[in-house]
């Protein structure tokens, strides 16, 4: 087999902008608000829990824009750190990525593709009944298998050329599009006037709802508290785990710099594009939420399946599997780009010596195989944990840090390297770039203060990379 030595643009501003969109929507937007309005207990802080993920998200994006002209090859986010500190801090970035950010991530879309897909066929569905094998507490379902055979498809269908997956990326992505906003209009022309007026009524009363069976009335309790100082700011914090990881994964189109046609223009003018449009419909989807569905039923849908209980609303039982669909869909195209994306990282990273040799080469398709299927096994084995869920709250704390990292090394890289050619500046800077780092550092303390559960983990695993990067550099020196 022969390989080539150097990635192809291919991919144009649609393409890009595509990656963007179709890697950002997964499964969360059908899901998380129920657990968000369960969190606030109110339609304003709903919306605005999304309104200030969406501002973050945007200004972020804006922000790299720069980074990505100033070093339009693959690695992305591992470059950026890697330039504006050093090494030591680009490889912890690069290890957190492949030990559990994007791999869990690739992981819980796949499972999540299975779990929507047990609507149509029940033995998918993660019951006792279709469990394959048991030993003692550690249980595997069926659902994991075909979770692993559709990671191991798409990264086969990577490992093909970067054709195919554009083709996939983009079908799919304008598939999901286009149903996310017939979903949307469908609910507003559906919408019920006196659940909309009832959810508005007290929307700026922050409260957490719980739960509480009633057996001597025989139903379900709401129960109200109201929240105000500590345990409201605590309670925007947990909300934002939810929304963010929802939002993830718009800086993905950043790795395949090397296959960007123009990636001094595109790369940025695409993160603007895709991440307004996933902004619109995810504030969008939250309004038609709120125009079909009362807050306690928004809160409490059953199973977290918040989309398909609206859907039933609008659609009646066909619903159900309306919005299965949809979130198949949806999921499937996630997946592809987060696999696609993901590996050229790697590839960077074997390129400085910091990961394995053979992850540094493309095959004759231009792409880099060895660390795709690398890729797939770590996210095969953490389908089969069940914990990449848990995994990906604990990493939503140091996923926002590194974005706080990479968006001041604009400032350290304007000292640094003043003379550096910038065709893309980063927009409102200094101004927007300060903001974000702000409130992801106002997120990140937040947290460590009122949900310790959500940072430490994520932190130790960080941390594992100290030793594994001196051992990298050891061994890269004694190969040199």
């Amino acid at each position: 087999m022969t390989n080539t030595t150097s990635f192809k643009p291919t991919l144009g501003l649609f393409d890009a902008t595509m990656i963007v969109a179709g890697s950002m929507i997964g499964s969360g937007i059908f899901i998380v608000s129920a657990d968000i309005t369960r969190n606030v207990g109110s339609a304003g802080w709903l919306i605005m829990v999304w309104l200030i993920t969406g501002f973050m998200t945007l200004t972020a994006a804006l922000s790299y824009g720069e980074l990505s002209a100033m070093f339009p090859k693959a690695g992305g986010q591992y470059v950026y750190l890697k330039e504006s500190y050093n090494p030591l801090v680009g490889f912890l970035y690069g290890w957190s990525f492949f030990s559990v950010i994007q791999t869990g991530t690739i992981a819980a879309v796949g499972v999540a593709f299975c779990k929507f897909a047990g609507y149509f066929f029940p033995s998918l569905e993660l019951t006792d009944a279709n469990v394959l094998l048991t030993i003692g507490s550690f249980k595997i379902y069926l659902a994991q298998i075909v979770s692993i055979l559709l990671i191991v498809f798409l990264t086969y269908i990577n490992t093909r050329g970067i054709k195919g997956g554009k083709l996939i990326q983009t079908t799919f992505t304008m598939t999901k599009l286009l149903s996310l906003f017939g979903l949307i209009i469908f609910g507003f022309i559906m919408a019920k006037g006196d659940v909309w007026d009832a959810n508005w009524q007290n929307a700026w009363s922050m409260q957490k709802m719980t739960s509480s069976a009633d057996t001597s009335l025989n139903f379900d309790a709401t129960i109200i508290t109201p929240l105000i100082g500590a345990a409201a700011i605590g309670a925007i914090a947990a909300s934002m785990v939810g929304s963010i990881f929802s939002s993830d994964a718009w800086n993905n189109v950043t790795f395949i710099a090397g296959e960007i046609k123009n990636p001094q223009k595109n790369i940025g003018f695409s993160l603007f594009l895709g991440t307004l449009i996933v902004t619109i419909i995810y504030v969008s989807a939250n309004l038609m939420y709120l125009s079909v569905l009362p807050l306690h039923d928004i809160a409490f849908a059953k199973a977290e399946r918040l989309a398909v209980a609206a859907s039933n609303v609008i659609f009646g039982d066909v619903g159900t599997y309306v919005i299965a669909l949809m979130i198949m869909v949806s999921t499937f195209g996630c997946n592809n780009g987060l696999i696609l994306a993901g590996a050229r990282v790697y590839y960077t990273m074997a390129q400085d010596g910091l990961f394995f040799k053979k992850a540094g080469t493309l095959n004759k398709n231009a792409v880099p195989e060895w660390a795709l299927w690398a890729q797939c096994v770590v996210a095969s084995l953490l389908c089969l944990s069940g914990k990449y869920g848990d995994l990906l709250d604990m990493v939503s704390f140091i996923v926002v840090i590194f974005y706080v990292l990479t968006i001041a090394g604009i400032f350290i890289l304007r000292k640094k390297m003043p003379g550096a050619e910038r065709p893309y500046k980063a927009f409102g800077y200094p101004v927007l770039p300060a903001l974000y780092m702000l409130m992801g550092i106002a997120f990140c303390v937040m947290l460590i203060i009122y949900k310790p559960s959500f940072t430490w983990p994520g932190l130790i695993i960080t941390l594992i990379g100290i030793p594994l990067y001196y051992l990298a550099v050891r061994n890269s020196k004694k190969e040199a």
